[in-house]
């Protein structure tokens, strides 16, 4: 997976955990449109980075419940990756323009 790649999948899971704090992984997945697999690649990546803590509910008879919460480091780095994003697309859409005035 290249770095860009890289770095929008984790925005897109900080993004979808900030606004949604308790959904299974498949659920999760399914939302973001990704595999199993790779949803769990992403939030292992970001809970090693720290920006991201992972709850399971012991008590809970429903084993696939968890709890995403994004630390404060978690969301700083949501704040960079979507600054980052954006001087992304606005350079495309600079460049692209100028292209179009040719």
């Amino acid at each position: 997976m290249n770095n860009e790649k890289k770095k929008q999948d984790y925005l897109n899971v900080l993004r979808k955990i900030n606004s949604t704090n308790e959904i299974s992984q498949r659920g999760l997945a399914k939302e973001l449109g990704f595999s199993l697999g790779k949803l769990n690649y992403c939030l292992k990546a970001l809970k090693n980075k720290g920006y991201l803590k992972i709850k399971n509910f012991h008590q809970n008879p429903n084993k696939l419940n968890y709890a995403y919460i994004l630390t404060p480091k978690g969301i700083s780095q949501k704040t960079s990756l979507t600054i980052s994003f954006m001087k992304k697309k606005m350079q495309e859409y600079d460049e692209l323009k100028m292209e179009l005035e040719k």
